[in-house]
Order: C-alpha cells, then structure tokens, then sequence
C-alpha cells in the first residue's frame, strides 16, 4: 500500500505542477496599449507590379478619400444573423453587427461589432468610434497601359445600381462608369448566416481592348485587443492548397520586407484556398471561388500600422464589346463549427473548419467537440452535455481503470506480505526492495498501475479545456442557477455569501477570485478530497501532508478556470470515486471509506481518555 500511495502522490504532483505551469507560462499578457490605428488617408499599400512572373499586380494606393463636402450614402445589411451596411466610398464592408451575439450577458448589452469604417467614410448613420477602422474592399488594378484614373480606387464613389437593402435573397449592385466607354459592377449577396458573395464585372464598351486585375482586401488599423493567451491564435489564419496558414500580429509585423510591397509575404495558391483574420470567437476571411487561382497576401505598414490580408487575381484583358467578372467570397462573422462546416460543402472553401484553434491535440480536440456538440443536440443544455461528456470518456477509459483498480486491490492484499518482508528486511532498503520487486512479479502486480488513469486526464483535460476556451458553442452558454456562461471561471465568492449580501466580489477569473472560494471550486475540493479517502492515509508524515493539503490547493488553483471545465473535473471524480469503491469490493478490498474520513479528522484528548480511544473516555 506504501508503493500505491507513492504512484498515486507522484501522479497528483505531477498533475499540480503542469496546472502550475500553465498558470505561469500562459498567463494573459496585458491588453496592448499601442495606439489604435490612424485615419484610411494615411495608409498606403503598395502601387507597383509584384513580380513580372506572376501575372497578378499590386492593388492600388488606398490612400484617396472622399471628395470633400459631398455626402457618401450607404446600403443598409440586414440579415437574421447580420447588420450594419455597406460604404458608397469605396463599396466597402465597413460598418457590420453580429445580432445573434452581444457584448456581455447583461440586459441590453450590445451586438458585438465585427467591422468599423475609418474617419473618411464613417457618417452620422455609423455612430461608433472610428479609431480602429477594420473593413473588407474591393477593386480594381490596371494593366499595363492604363492609367490609373480608368479603374475605381478605394475611395471612388459608386451608385447604387439596383436594390435597396442587402438581405438574403435580396442582392444590390453598386456601378461606376470610368466616362471611357468601361463599365465596372459590384454585386452584394448576403446568405442567412455569415457568408457575402462578392461578383466584380467590367464590360468594356470602348474601342480597345481593356486590361485589369480584381482584387480584395481585408484592412485591420491598428493591432487589436487580443487575448495573447500562448494557447489561443489571434491574427492571420488561412489555407493554402491544403496547407494551413497562422500568423500572430507580432511576427506580421517583423516580416521580412519585400522590394515594392513591404513587410509582406505572398502565397502563390493553384486553386483551394482563404485568407483572412481570426479573432478567438469572430473572424472575416476572403475565400476566392474553388479552384480559382489566386495570390494571398499577408501585409503590414510600418507607419501607418496597418495590418493588411489581400487576395490578388490574374490579369485580364477585355476585348471591345465583351464582359468579364470575378466571383469571390467574404466570410465575416462567428465562427460557428456548423456554419463554417456547412462553407466546406457548399460552395467548396477548403478545410474551412480548421479557422478554429483546435491546437496541438487537434486529434484530440476535435472528436470532443463533436462528441460534446452531438450531446449538446440531444439533451439541449451544454452543463449538462458536459456532464453526459464526462461519462462517455470514463466509459472509454474504463478498460484502463478497471485493470488500475484491480492492481490497487490486490497491493491492498499484499499489504501483510509487504509488512513481513519489511520486519525481515529491517534498515536494508535495497533488499526490501528487492524482495518487494519479486513479490509484485510473482503475483503479477504492476505498481505503477495506479497512475496510468490519472495520467490520462492530463491531455483529455487540456484538450477539453481548448474546447471550451476556443469554441464560440460555449460562449455565453448557461447551466443552471448563476453558472450562466460555462465559458467563463464560476462568479460566485464567498465574500457575499454566493450573492446573499449585496456586496461586490473580485472580478471572475483573477486569482483574488480564485481565493474567495467560488461555488464549484470548494466541490472540486471536497471531490478530490473525498477521492484520496478511498485509501488509508500514508504512514510517511510528508506524504501525508501532502495528501492533506492537495485537494485544497487544486480548489483553489482551478478556482479561476472555466466552470465548464472545473464542473467536467467534479464529475470525473465522482465517477472515479464509484467505479473504484464498486470495483475494489468486488475483488475483496472493499475501502473504508468512512473509517478514513474518520482518521483523517484530528481529534483533542482531554484527560482521562484511554489510549487508543477517540473522542471522550469516560
């Protein structure tokens, strides 16, 4: 029993100290103070050919504005899961809501705002801060031979051509004459979630043949506020022809520099491909239409601080009399496994699904999310799959913990043994464990049986901590009675009596918080404390006070973790503490779980109790 007691202390001080780590290795990093962006008129992007070879040309300069004075009108979004409008300046995305998400859980919280237009196209119908303009626009670069004036730049003004609000089912187009005898469309259509289809045409009515490039862009001013979590992906996410491309905003911002294009790297993409920007919930992402041949771009301007996703198209030439267009599409909005699921199908964007952050245990992450997302479907209430969640995953370790459990009962049958070759053995250590090592291989005990399951809930229990971090299925996802985001640490304290006094509590998911005792911290304590009782405490005064304070030190350490994630550790552990008692009294080791609990309670002598005797003695 002294051996099981030792696998098991190692196997919990090996699981303290990789919950320590993460405390201190991904720690959140303080939200960037840099300054937020400037105002589109100070922003350039390049007007110069990318390489010859290529085909494809650099987009024009954004730099224009507006014309003074003269009002830009909009086109308004209107969508069940969308709103906001569209920029006459530029016919750009720039102003979007997501309806089905607000800001916090509090009544009348706002949507959440995805897109922002800059100060040169933001109007009274946009009454938000503009300092951090985020927007997607299209255009046009001309070909060699025409002059720059002959194809609208991000700032020419278009008309709308037809419709009114763009709504599913509901396309507006957007025309621009050039007065050269060149037509150029844009045509908007909204599906009933999150994706834009974006058709660009020009139809040459002039007496020449007319050559241009489409292009689009997604324009970030200013590094945003990201979490900086070392587990969570924040900026650039992308595939190309089936490679996965991520790229944090620091090392945008150190890209190499490139002769004509500046900080940037350019991905040559044969036909399956998407670039754009993540957010942990939230992403906009350009994605030409399946096997369309394409250069992606990733960008930053040192001096204006932009950061900067482009997706380039061939050169074309259009001959007099003929039309040409360019399909593409615009993702903007949550990252909902379903929706972006549904992406890869139709219309064909390629591994669409891996713009969440399944991480390093994607092998992992990724069944468990479908295995909890299909629980959540049938019972309708994530706490509750979480539960349902655990009991599945028990039941697929079971194998591993019944042949642990049988281990453990049968050290608890050697235990007299053991004692025997202890007497025998005396002070020499190396013959004990000699003889310790023959007894286990005559009677064929592993040891080291014990560990094995807790071991295994290192990578589940990480991995279902990316589920529950990374997933916007969590976000804002209630269970009952004050746990109503299972994404966020339990913000019941203690301190106000778990909300009976009106008093205010530290904020969820500090350390401060975390030591005023959240509700379900104190019963992940008890759990793991009740778990250690289904053996005797160790003889070994230091194991024994190890044991002693494990429990309450994880009940405060897990205090600040998600309460999804600490309500899946309280059910493991009551799972565990049934599948062991059940199957340790079915091999004639029933533990004593009452009379541990009782020794492991101290107790005063007063004079006159007999020695031996708890309690009172007269």
């Amino acid at each position: 029993m002294e051996d099981n007691n030792r696998n098991l202390i190692l196997a919990t001080v090996l699981s303290f100290l990789v919950i320590l780590v993460w405390y201190t290795v991904f720690a959140p990093e303080p939200v960037s103070d840099q300054p937020s962006g400037v105002p589109l008129a100070e922003q350039s992007i390049g007007d110069q050919p990318l390489t010859p070879a290529t085909g494809t040309t650099a987009p024009a300069d954004l730099a224009e504005a507006p014309p003074a004075g003269e009002p830009v009108g909009r086109v308004a979004i209107q969508s069940p899961a969308l709103s906001g409008s569209i920029s006459l300046a530029g016919g750009r995305i720039d102003d979007l809501l997501l309806t089905r998400y607000q800001e916090t859980l509090d009544e009348g919280s706002p949507d959440v705002r995805l897109l922002s237009p800059s100060s040169a196209t933001a109007d009274d119908s946009v009454n938000i801060n503009v300092t951090r303009p985020y927007y997607a626009v299209y255009g046009w670069t001309p070909g060699p031979g025409v002059d720059a004036a002959l194809v609208p730049n991000p700032a020419t003004v278009w008309t709308l051509e037809s419709g009114d609000t763009l709504a599913p089912g509901q396309p507006v187009t957007l025309a621009w004459d050039n007065g050269a005898g060149q037509i150029f469309r844009r045509t908007f259509a909204l599906d009933e979630n999150y994706l834009f289809t974006i058709g660009q045409s020009l139809q040459n009515d002039g007496d020449a043949a007319f050559s241009a490039a489409p292009y689009g862009i997604i324009a970030r001013h200013g590094r945003p506020d990201t979490q900086n979590f070392f587990v969570l992906h924040e900026g650039v996410v992308g595939m190309h022809d089936g490679t996965l491309i991520e790229m944090k905003y620091d090392r945008i911002a150190e890209l190499d520099p490139i002769e004509r294009e500046g900080r940037a790297q350019v991905f040559e993409v044969s036909g399956n491909g998407w670039i754009g920007f993540t957010d942990k919930y939230w992403m906009t992402s350009l994605a030409p239409a399946p096997g369309q041949a394409f250069t992606a771009v990733v960008k930053y301007a040192d001096g204006a601080d932009i950061y900067q996703t482009e997706a380039r198209f061939p050169m074309q030439t259009v001959q007099p009399g003929t039309q040409l267009s360019a399909d593409s599409y615009l993702f903007a909005g949550a990252k909902v496994w379903e929706v972006i699921r549904s992406y890869e199908e139709t219309p064909g964007i390629q591994r669409f699904v891996d713009s969440i952050d399944w991480g390093w245990f994607f092998f992992l992450t990724k069944p468990i999310f479908q295995l909890l997302h299909w629980l959540h479907g049938i019972i309708g209430n994530m706490g509750w799959a979480i539960i349902a969640l655990t009991f599945v995953l028990k039941t697929l370790v079971f194998p591993l913990a019944r042949k642990s459990y049988i281990s453990m009962a049968k050290m608890k049958e050697l235990q007299p043994q053991m004692e025997e070759i202890k007497a025998r053995t005396g002070d020499d250590r190396m013959k004990f464990q000699k003889e310790v090592m023959e007894l286990y291989k005559r009677e064929k005990v592993n040891p080291a049986a014990g560990c094995l399951p807790i071991l295994l809930q290192i990578p589940i229990f990480f991995s279902l901590y990316k589920v529950i971090f990374v997933t916007i299925e969590l976000r804002h996802a209630p269970w009952f009675g004050w746990i109503q985001d299972l994404s966020a640490p339990d913000p019941s304290s203690l301190l106000n009596l778990y909300g009976l006094l009106p008093f205010g509590v530290p904020a969820q998911g500090t350390l401060l918080h975390s030591l005023t005792l959240p509700a379900l911290a104190i019963a992940l304590g008890l759990s793991m404390w009740f778990q250690q009782k289904l053996n005797p405490a160790p003889t070994d005064p230091a194991q024994k006070m190890i044991f002693a304070w494990m429990p309450w030190i994880f009940m405060f350490m897990l205090g600040g973790f998600a309460s999804g994630l600490v309500l899946y550790w309280i059910t493991n552990n009551v799972i565990t503490i049934l599948q062991q008692y059940t199957i340790m009294t079915m091999h004639g080791a029933r533990p004593d779980l009452l009379g541990n609990v009782k020794s492991s309670i101290p107790v005063r002598k007063r004079p006159g109790d007999k020695p031996g005797k708890r309690g009172a003695g007269k």
